[in-house]
């Protein structure tokens, strides 16, 4: 076995959307590079085989072990993921608190080839935000956005505070997994499966609200409209329609405020019109809980469903997205699977156009799927992975950086 690929993420059991999206592109990195083991540097609380559980937070110099570690393994190509909060504290304003110990690494690890992929990246950029990227692009040899209209972007920002756009910056989208499509005929097992069969007052067609039930989920903007919702499905094509919530809140490493919404749904619960079921969002089974649904709302207020949508993207499953919320507006028109609204007027017209034309409905999955077949799949992502991974070693053997000038 040659050099192996180092990962530096999140990691299972550890309970984000980043422990679940490397195993993903573990997977399927592998797939692509059976001549490399591919290993992953995680938190304390990380398990797994080829697993190294030693980024301790506690411990301000946490980078040090981790490039020790690197330099130990002399890898291929170090590809680091980066969230806000993953290797610090976010502050009440949702700035990132101590980045330095990230930059930190980049730069104790600067003879090896270098790829981060940083999953929160705000078009318009506080100055505090605005300097971070600056110094992990000049730190990096390359960087993977997951939108084109964020590197776009940094031609307006970063010349104004004086620094030129960099060069290494490539757009790789999240990948979504190509074989978690569920057929009509599987939703009354995958309803058994979670013991949905077992609540007398569920309908035979969902809406699911599907994720962590924190603030910027924003539930409330449908809990509060669901009755009337309901009622006016039933009257235009007799079908009785429930709302699906599911989720909980996150562990207190991750601290948050409610949703909101939820005394609503345990009302309309008694009603017969909805039912939480209460499960953690990663892992298998969150597949089988959209896959009983017909289609899934996200109202949330930031990027943070962005794996969600990834999810849905897998399943082939129609979805109402809230716009303009930094990626998942471009997400939805890309893939022409989804309705978009930007007020309480619009999630109402949106989820009576979805829930009364199943035509409607099965375009838009079918648009989905075109999507992920020709775009997002796990199989095209690890090959531009591996675009970049290449990229990072030229600029490393050469001694020259990354020129992506003329990308697009």
């Amino acid at each position: 076995m040659t050099e192996p690929i180092v990962l530096v993420s999140s990691h299972p059991p550890r309970p984000d959307h980043l422990a679940d999206f490397c195993l993903d592109a573990r997977e399927f990195i592998r797939r692509h590079n059976p001549q490399h083991e591919v290993l992953v540097i995680s938190h304390t609380d990380a398990r797994g085989e080829g697993v190294f559980p030693i980024i301790d937070l506690s411990d301000r110099e946490w980078h040090m072990r981790v490039a020790g570690k690197i330099n130990e393994l002399n890898p291929h190509v170090v590809h680091l993921q980066y969230d806000e909060g993953m290797y610090g504290n976010v502050d009440g304003h949702g700035t990132e608190a101590n980045p330095e110990g990230f930059l930190g690494l980049l730069s104790e690890i600067e003879c090896f080839p270098t790829v981060v992929e940083p999953h929160a990246i705000r078009a318009r950029m506080r100055d505090a935000d605005a300097e971070f990227v600056h110094l992990m692009c000049e730190l990096a040899d390359v960087v993977l956005f997951k939108c084109h209209y964020h590197k776009w972007r940094l031609d307006w920002s970063f010349p104004g505070m004086g620094w030129k756009t960099p060069t290494n910056v490539l757009i790789v989208p999240h990948g979504s997994r190509p074989d978690r499509r569920y057929g009509v005929h599987e939703v009354p097992q995958l309803r058994r499966d979670l013991g949905l069969d077992k609540v007398p007052t569920l309908g035979e067609h969902l809406v699911g609200l599907i994720g962590w039930t924190q603030a910027n989920s924003r539930w409330s903007i449908l809990t509060d409209i669901w009755e009337e919702i309901e009622r006016e499905i039933r009257s235009r094509t007799g079908q009785h329609w429930d709302l699906l919530a599911t989720g909980v809140l996150p562990d207190p490493w991750q601290p948050t405020e409610p949703a909101g919404g939820e005394a609503e749904l345990r009302q309309l619960e008694r009603k017969g019109l909805a039912h939480f079921y209460e499960f953690i969002p990663t892992g298998n089974n969150i597949y089988r809980m959209l896959g009983a649904c017909d289609f899934i709302v996200l109202p949330g207020t930031d990027d943070a469903q962005s794996a969600m949508l990834a999810r849905i993207i897998a399943l082939n499953k129609p979805f109402i997205a809230a716009a303009p919320i930094e990626g998942m507006a471009a997400r939805t028109l890309e893939s022409g699977g989804g309705l978009l609204f930007t007020n309480r007027r619009m999630l109402k017209d949106a989820v009576l156009r979805l829930a009364c034309d199943e035509g409607l409905r099965l375009q838009l999955g079918n648009q989905l799927k075109s999507y992920l077949e020709d775009v997002v799949s796990w199989d095209l992502i690890a090959e531009q992975y591996n675009e970049a991974y290449e990229l990072a070693r030229t600029a490393k053997l050469c001694g020259v950086p990354v020129d992506l000038t003329f990308e697009y």
